[in-house]
């Protein structure tokens, strides 16, 4: 990551232009406005909203994913994360709840220091985390849910592994042609877990609710089922309830005594790609 870098992805979250490197040697981002931000001497620049009060994953949250994505159980979902975006040979990609960045990373691998990443979370934890180590790596701290501080069609491929979406500003962000991969939780998804535990479920038909809400700006390209059984520990239990959603609403972590453990659970999401119009 340099400065210049960075810059070249992003606008201004206040007045929208561009933002570019004023000085070469130092660390900071400003636009024609005036308005200036500092880029963190970890590799990345927090840019949310004027007045934004909203908190992202706490670094128990991201410890915990990142011991889970190293033991290779969510393994066969990057795999088919990839195939989904590497025949459109992206150049840029803009990996929005990034989290650790294990996604980003495993894509950018395959595609051989032909592509640069921006990854892209609300905590600053899990971005710190995402760029560390990787020069192909940009970090961005922002909200998904407001209007990006990204510029119009700076990436080639955006992708969203179990994290929030913006429809309208992942269209505008992408170029014409470029692709959208989502990858969602189907309802069998950790099913076994949830029935011992206090779990978020996962509503009926995900898949065809995402795709309705992108019709507007984005064509099927493809869809593929990824579904595999783990042996079930109470360690991977933890790891399982910590590292998402449900680890905010959580009343007490599963042990192996009451209720009984499950000997496994299953892994089910949907990956799907979508086409910019």
């Amino acid at each position: 990551m340099s400065v210049q870098t960075l810059a070249a992805w992003l606008r201004c979250p206040n007045c929208f232009r561009e933002l570019g490197a004023p000085d070469a040697a130092g660390r900071v981002l400003g636009c024609e406005t005036g308005h200036r931000f500092d880029v963190n001497r970890r590799g990345y620049v927090t840019l949310l909203p004027p007045r934004s009060r909203v908190a992202g994953d706490s670094a128990a949250m991201l410890d915990e994913r990142d011991a889970l994505l190293s033991s290779g159980a969510y393994t066969p979902i990057r795999d088919a994360l990839i195939e989904a975006v590497r025949p459109f040979e992206p150049r840029t990609v803009l990996d929005s709840g990034t989290g650790t960045g294990w996604y980003l990373h495993g894509l950018l691998d395959v595609l051989s220091g032909r592509a640069r990443g921006l990854a892209s979370d609300l905590s600053p934890a899990a971005v710190a985390r995402a760029v560390r180590g990787r020069p192909d790596v940009d970090g961005l701290v922002a909200d998904v849910h407001a209007p990006l501080p990204v510029r119009d069609e700076a990436a080639d491929a955006v992708t969203v592994v179990f994290a929030p979406r913006n429809p309208p500003e992942f269209a505008r962000v992408l170029r014409t042609g470029g692709v959208l991969a989502v990858v969602v939780p189907r309802p069998d998804h950790l099913a076994e877990l949830r029935t011992v535990t206090d779990m978020l479920d996962v509503p009926a038909g995900k898949a065809e609710s995402v795709e309705d809400s992108l019709t507007e700006w984005f064509g099927p390209a493809s869809a593929r089922h990824v579904s595999h059984e783990l042996p079930l520990t109470v360690g991977l239990a933890h790891q399982l309830q910590g590292m998402g959603p449900s680890a905010h609403h959580m009343a007490a972590r599963v042990e192996a005594s009451t209720p009984p453990l499950p000997s496994s659970v299953t892994v089910s999401v949907d990956v799907l790609a979508f086409t910019r119009r």
